[in-house]
């Protein structure tokens, strides 16, 4: 029987050069492929992505497998970037991680990786996938503090075909433990946190680069103006950092960002009462179903509406195959529009799509769990 050939996503992190390894490991002929999908220099004119190529290269060197680079800038600024700014624009907060894996990592990559002859390509990410009779299921990692089946919310079938997690199993400790019993460059590399294409960056300065600031007055909910925001995209649902308006009713309690109106660039904010963050429901647009829709117009299951959040208890309406509402068996605190709702069903990963809105119940809950 033939070698089969993967080709792996090597970022020049950890998990990437460990799913690397241990598919070798288990027989495979791998490849490494590095993408570059932000193309810039740092203030000395280096590029900020050569050495993330370098560990690439020193951990595929070691390894024994070749390696490749793919520029994949423009997809991405067409793909990612673009969506990102409208987005921020109209007042959003998006989540350009879960656009990169189904416009790029799971799109473009996939099918340079067949050109280079892949029967499989394959990701670090802390996720499993079940392959049978043709039908391809999302499933969450072993790992539940790691698990990113979140950003990959929006896969397709065709997408998840001959597709490989060689972390599915493991957690974060194991993993850095094997980099390290194996000599990876990468075994002790801190773990990229926030958008990709930001980094360490200032947000504020990064996002002025691109987009005009528009300042604004802070107003409370009874229509007191407490201050002026910098700009409706800079600030988020729920926020409280910041708002620089320490002390304008006391040291009681903290300011927290409740409503943004951007007709009237607006930036209403409440002291203290976390109250009108809460809501009992959300509309969900562009939903993914992975695998394929339930029969069911109404079902049970559990959400996530950000991805650092323990799953929540939801009865799901289906307006159509795209369209949800989705009722919270308990209120919720900021969900935010531009965000990904993400639905389980124990292990499985049941898909996600767009937050629309949300609405309260107005005291009487319209259901019971």
């Amino acid at each position: 029987m033939p070698q089969k050939t993967v080709v792996v996503g090597m970022s020049g992190g950890v998990d990437s050069s460990v799913a690397a390894l241990l598919l070798k490991q288990q027989g495979y002929r791998v490849i490494g492929l590095f993408m570059r999908n932000w193309e810039e220099t740092d203030a000395n004119g280096a590029c900020t992505a050569e050495e993330d190529f370098e560990d690439v290269k020193r951990v595929s060197d070691l390894i024994g497998i070749p390696y490749y680079t793919v520029n994949f800038a423009k997809e991405y600024m067409d793909r990612v970037f673009s969506y990102f700014l409208a987005e921020y624009k109209a007042g959003r907060t998006p989540n350009p991680d879960v656009l990169c894996n189904r416009e790029i990592k799971f799109g473009p990559f996939k099918e340079y990786a067949k050109r280079l002859g892949a029967d499989y390509v394959a990701t670090g990410h802390y996720c499993g996938v079940s392959h049978e009779n043709g039908v391809h299921r999302l499933l969450k990692a072993a790992d539940g503090n790691k698990d990113q089946t979140y950003f990959l919310n929006q896969l397709s079938q065709e997408q998840l075909e001959g597709v490989l997690f060689p972390l599915a199993e493991f957690d974060k400790a194991e993993v850095r433990r094997i980099a390290l019993e194996n000599g990876l460059s990468t075994a002790k590399k801190r773990d990229s946190t926030g958008i990709c294409f930001i980094g360490e960056r200032n947000f504020r300065k990064f996002l002025q680069e691109y987009l005009p600031a528009c300042p604004g007055k802070i107003v409370t909910l009874d229509g007191e103006t407490v201050g002026e925001h910098a700009g409706l995209m800079y600030y988020t649902l729920g926020q409280r950092r910041g708002l620089d308006l320490g002390g304008k009713k006391g040291e009681e309690g903290r300011w927290f960002v409740v409503k943004k109106d951007l007709e009237r660039n607006i930036l209403y904010v409440s002291h203290g009462d976390e109250g009108p963050l809460f809501s009992d429901g959300c509309t969900v647009s562009g939903f993914n179903f992975i695998p394929f829709a339930p029969p069911e117009d109404e079902f049970m299951c559990t959400a996530k509406f950000r991805y650092r959040q323990e799953e929540q208890r939801v009865k799901v309406v289906k307006i159509d195959n795209k369209s949800l509402k989705i009722h919270f068996c308990e209120p919720q605190r900021a969900v935010t529009e531009g965000q990904y709702a993400v639905l389980y069903d124990d292990r499985q990963c049941l898909g996600g799509g767009v937050i629309e809105g949300t609405w309260k119940n107005g005291g009487e809950r319209e259901w019971t769990a």
